[in-house]
């Protein structure tokens, strides 16, 4: 135990006389460990916000009954179901928002806790008689989980105001409850929202679910069983946006991890001395590891208690945007605020320690498998390099090889993420061993003396830098790949928006009933130029939600609705006379099926089978989306209303015909919506999704900037040997910075310029692979050299501030410094 006590001691001795080593460790552990759990606590308090929402009513998603469209119909049809022996409870879900804070849309869901199925746990918990009769009885109560209610800047018991004027019930904390949610009884929501005597799901006992009794003949054609949350599947749904974050986040963390190779390294290089001195005092090469293995544990404990408070702060940064993203293209609500278990805490400095073992692993290995002889020797660690050259040459082309196959033989979204890795790594790895292969060439073409000093210098820094190149690298294609396939997705974004969405006006009924005469209604105004109705059927394709819209034989589709693939000449044409249909490309892929091929709808009198003519970008809907021939619909969907139609008319008509309208009909603001509002909301959404992958790779840049900056730093010290005989030979310290600095420049410019064709190859991928896998849709590469130039520029501004400490601190270095390294010379 002593001699493991003062071995121990020793080697801490090192960190000591070599701070900025110490924080160099540190420093790769805190960003690499933050950068990750960040991201890990943002998808976590996302998934416990979907579990919260699915598992409100019953503790797990409930059987439901539910119209064939998805909107709201008579709670005649409960009253009805209810005197034939069916035990279900109405429910009416909605949207809201308050008095004074428009910028926050709430759920509103109203049931009747007296029909609930007996047992039924709300939030959590089983509502005793009192709870149940403060429910229903004035003034009610709103359920409202904590952190939406802090949120809100509302209190226990407030009333707050809807935007239409009407006064909640009193606010009640309830800590279960899902975020954004306001729970009530029905005959509130049923106020509230203006929909009187309408309901939008009944919700089924779950024996009584397992093997129903047929549906009364006259309710077969308007209601179907569904299971609650089917339809909108958020973990589902939300998986491939999760993962997206969790590879940026899995990126930054290796970066970071680059940093501690790198100062522990050349710890283990400058303590060789250190290393003989022990073994030959009797120290065994088990003890000697072990030491080194329980040092680096406690490094990576510090760093990871840095990283993980490092990462809830980023995670709190980034909620705002990542909750919008999620709010816009998913309707998923999060919690405003973080509320992490004890084992994402625990999980955060595991997640350190794993990484600083696999950053030091190599070291000590190397440490362990040197001859006790060769530790005190420095050439004996250029050989081992050398090897190791060798053999990351090999590991880099056999990784080459798997991203070929997977690119050629892969379809699923794990393989794209291994192709992308793969690829990754084949570059980060292959980069050294391309660097030293352009040098040899150079220096074999070189016919100055310092010319030839200044390249074979180069190479012999190689070992040193090889780390901090690797992650300038691997951040530079990152962003120039994550930079071209956002900016072009924009620009595709942008136009297909503006082809789209041509519609002047987009107005919902309020009710079903409404539908008929209101389209009587618009169809006669002299300010309309076109009037076309949608109907719209929620329906399940191989498990995936989907919307089937029936619309109109209409020029405006031929000239607005851009088409990927198509059937003949006039696709339109004949999505109007015969059984066919048009599909998003997202559900065409998940289908695998294109034009030509049969699609079976499942329809109340059986399967519809139906011919594909027509294939359509439909991007950031996250459901499948189908179009058909309204007479076509309707002969399967008699009773189906339009729920929305879309109004072509002179924008500057619009004002006056809403006051019109408003005479009219009782519609309320929110189911009206114009062009320019929507189009501004669609590209909100998109900015927003887009700000935490900026973010990420703004910080996965700053990581590379400061892994040069502390390589550069540590092997400022041991650079006076190679520069001394410089200086002795008549070379000023001036001219020493100036060769320093462009040796430096030379490194990162060969880099930078293999990270571009890297970045575009991984811009290829994310277009044609990982997007195609996750969300449906291919977007076409697009390059964009102007941003290119951008980022070089910022990534030489980052070589330079990386540079100039340890240049600053060569030009400061006494002549006497530089003498004292011929002290030792015979």
């Amino acid at each position: 135990m002593p001699v493991f006590f003062w071995t121990l001691k020793a080697l801490l001795s090192h960190w000591r006389r070599h701070p900025v080593q110490f924080f160099s460790v540190l420093t790769g552990l805190w960003l690499a460990t933050s950068l990750l759990t960040g991201v890990q606590a943002l998808n976590s308090q996302a998934r416990e916000s979907y579990a919260k929402a699915s598992q409100l009513i019953g503790g797990e998603p409930q059987k439901v009954l539910v119209a064939p469209n998805g909107a709201n119909y008579s709670q005649e049809l409960f009253v009805s179901l209810r005197r034939a022996g069916w035990p279900v409870s109405p429910a009416l879900r909605g949207r809201i928002t308050l008095k004074d804070i428009p910028d926050q849309r709430l759920v509103l869901l109203g049931i009747e806790p007296v029909t609930l199925p007996v047992n039924t746990a709300l939030a959590g918990q089983t509502l005793d008689t009192a709870q149940i009769v403060e429910f229903f009885t004035p003034p009610g109560s709103t359920w409202i989980s904590p952190q939406t209610m802090q949120a809100l800047g509302l209190h226990e018991g407030d009333r707050p105001l809807s935007e239409s004027g009407q006064t909640l019930p009193p606010l009640h904390a309830q800590p279960d409850m899902a975020p954004g949610l306001l729970l009530m009884d029905i005959g509130f929501v049923q106020q509230l929202l203006n929909q009187p005597d309408q309901i939008s799901r009944m919700i089924l006992p779950s024996d009584f679910a397992e093997d129903p009794p047929p549906l009364p003949d006259d309710m077969k054609g308007e209601l179907v069983i569904r299971k609650s949350g089917e339809d909108n599947d958020l973990g589902r749904l939300t998986e491939s946006f999760h993962l997206n974050l969790d590879a940026l986040g899995f990126l930054s963390f290796v970066v970071g991890l680059f940093i501690v190779h790198a100062a522990i390294g050349l710890a283990l290089e400058q303590r060789r001395g250190l290393l003989r001195n022990l073994r030959a005092c009797g120290v065994s090469a088990r003890g000697l590891i072990a030491s080194l293995v329980i040092e680096l544990g406690a490094l990576a404990l510090l760093g990871g208690i840095a990283g993980v408070i490092s990462g809830y702060w980023l995670a709190s940064l980034l909620l705002p945007d990542v909750a919008a993203s999620l709010r816009g293209l998913y309707g998923a609500e999060l919690a405003g605020h973080l509320n992490l278990s004890l084992w994402w805490w625990l999980s955060g400095l595991g997640v350190s320690l794993l990484g600083a073992f696999l950053a030091g692993a190599s070291s000590l290995l190397r440490a362990a498998r040197l001859p006790l002889l060769a530790l005190a020797n420095a050439q004996a660690w250029h050989d081992t390099h050398a090897g190791w050259l060798k053999r990351q040459g090999w590991i880099a082309g056999i990784s080459a090889v798997i991203a070929l196959l997977a690119a050629l033989f892969g379809n699923s979204l794990a393989v794209g993420f291994v192709l992308m890795a793969s690829l990754l790594l084949s570059a980060a790895l292959g980069l050294p061993v391309l660097l030293n292969a352009l040098l040899n060439v150079l220096l074999g073409k070189s016919r100055s003396v310092l010319g030839q000093w200044f390249l074979a210098d180069c190479r012999q820094q190689l070992p040193a830098l090889s780390l901090a190149l690797m992650a300038l690298l691997l951040a530079m294609a990152a962003n120039i790949g994550a930079g071209s396939m956002t900016s072009g997705f924009r620009q595709t974004f942008t136009h297909w928006l503006e082809q789209r969405l041509s519609a002047e006006l987009y107005i919902n009924p309020q009710t079903p009933a409404q539908a008929a005469p209101l389209q009587k209604w618009l169809s006669e105004q002299p300010l309309t130029r076109a009037v076309l109705p949608n109907w719209q059927v929620s329906l399940q394709l191989r498990g995936w939600p989907a919307e089937l819209y029936g619309v109109i034989d209409n020029p405006h589709y031929r000239q607005h609705w851009p088409l990927l693939e198509s059937s003949g000449e006039d696709p339109w044409g004949q999505l109007a006379k015969d059984n066919t249909l048009m599909l998003s490309e997202q559900l065409a892929r998940r289908l695998k099926v294109s034009v030509g091929d049969e699609v079976k709808l499942p329809a109340p009198d059986g399967d519809w089978p139906l011919k594909v003519v027509g294939i359509y970008a439909d991007y950031g809907n996250p459901k499948g989306h189908m179009l058909v021939n309204a007479n076509h619909l309707l002969e399967h969907w008699p009773d189906l209303t339009p729920n929305r139609f879309n109004l072509r008319i002179d924008t500057r008509a619009i004002p006056q015909l809403l006051r019109v309208l408003h005479n009219k009909f009782t519609i309320d603001d929110n189911r009206i919506v114009d062009q320019i509002q929507l189009k501004a909301w669609s590209r909100q959404v998109f900015e927003r999704t887009f700000s935490a992958t900026a973010a990420l790779n703004s910080l996965t840049l700053m990581v590379a900037g400061v892994a040069l900056f502390i390589s550069l730093l540590t092997q400022s010290q041991s650079r006076l040997g190679q520069l001394a005989p410089l200086w002795a030979l008549g070379v000023t310290r001036k001219q020493l910075m100036l060769l320093n600095l462009a040796q430096t420049w030379l490194l990162a410019v060969l880099t930078l310029v293999l990270a571009i064709p890297l970045g575009l190859l991984l811009a290829w991928c994310l277009d044609a692979v990982i997007n195609v896998q996750a969300f449906g849709w291919r977007l076409p590469l697009q390059v964009f050299p102007m941003q290119l130039l951008r980022l070089m520029l910022l990534a030489m501004l980052a070589t330079l501030l990386a540079s100039a400490w340890p240049l600053y601190r060569l030009y400061r270095t006494r002549p006497a410094d530089l003498l004292r390294t011929f002290a030792n010379e015979n």
